[in-house]
């Protein structure tokens, strides 16, 4: 019975984006596994078994590598094939990277970069040896650009835009596919939880979530390479950012993220 539905995973599916991605998933016929680091997660599961699946929480940190291999080792526990994973989980920080904490910083990485390395790497496995499998990883429109004032997060957002089309190559005749979401700004806790809230991308208009995991989910089940997720004009500042040269993006984004 539920069983016969196909099984999704999505890494930080309490909230935000990752929430939304699992809403997709469910709205189109997938039970899911979602991941968080709070007792949110029971809520939003029980959110999402509201729209007629199977969700199955796991509570965990995904700064350790027992909290990310604990989620997998959940996965396995299922006894079912996972048909599409969403590795949406990441951090934000935003301040001077010389007044910013180190243990911050490498918190953001483990998350950001080793976490989804780790989930990546036992995913693919699983789903090359199944021989089909969907996987998309989040990124950020900040892969596009330097971001000062976030000096950390957008290069670990960089590594996972060239880590998902890297790897999308690698996969190309194993029946598994790679998608990168690049959202803009977007109304969820983010910038808040980032420490933002006091910037002017914290004060700006921000893209709808919920348009934002449509798209994402789109470009996965249409087997697309990328996607900018937002409105029309985060899709244009993401083509302005292929020819606009590196030092004028910084000092532009170092308007917008310093704090006022």
């Amino acid at each position: 019975m539920t069983a016969t539905r196909p099984l999704a995973l999505v890494t930080g599916g309490s909230s935000g984006i990752g929430l939304e991605l699992a809403k997709q998933f469910a709205q189109n016929g997938y039970d899911l596994v979602i991941s968080g680091s709070s007792d949110k997660v029971r809520t939003s599961a029980d959110e999402l078994k509201a729209l007629g699946v199977e969700c199955f929480p796991h509570q965990a940190d995904a700064a350790t590598y027992e909290g990310v291999q604990g989620l997998w080792d959940f996965v396995v526990s299922l006894g079912r094939p996972l048909e599409a994973a969403a590795l949406n989980v990441g951090i934000g920080q935003g301040g001077a990277f010389v007044d910013n904490d180190l243990e911050d910083d490498f918190k953001l990485i483990a998350i950001n970069i080793t976490g989804t390395v780790h989930m990546a790497k036992r995913v693919v496995k699983h789903m090359v040896d199944n021989g089909h499998g969907r996987i998309l990883i989040t990124s950020s429109i900040s892969a596009t650009q330097p971001t000062p004032y976030e000096t950390v997060y957008g290069p670990s957002k960089a590594f996972g835009f060239s880590f998902a089309e890297s790897l999308r190559e690698e996969l190309r005749d194993t029946g598994v596919t790679v998608t990168a979401l690049l959202p803009g700004a977007t109304d969820s806790d983010f910038h808040k939880n980032a420490g933002m809230s006091n910037s002017k991308i914290g004060e700006s208009k921000k893209n709808d979530k919920t348009e934002v995991a449509r798209q994402g989910f789109e470009a996965l089940m249409n087997d697309v390479d990328h996607v900018v997720g937002g409105d029309e004009a985060t899709k244009r500042k993401a083509i302005e950012n292929r020819t606009t040269p590196e030092v004028v993006k910084a000092h532009n984004h170092a308007k917008n993220a310093r704090l006022n």
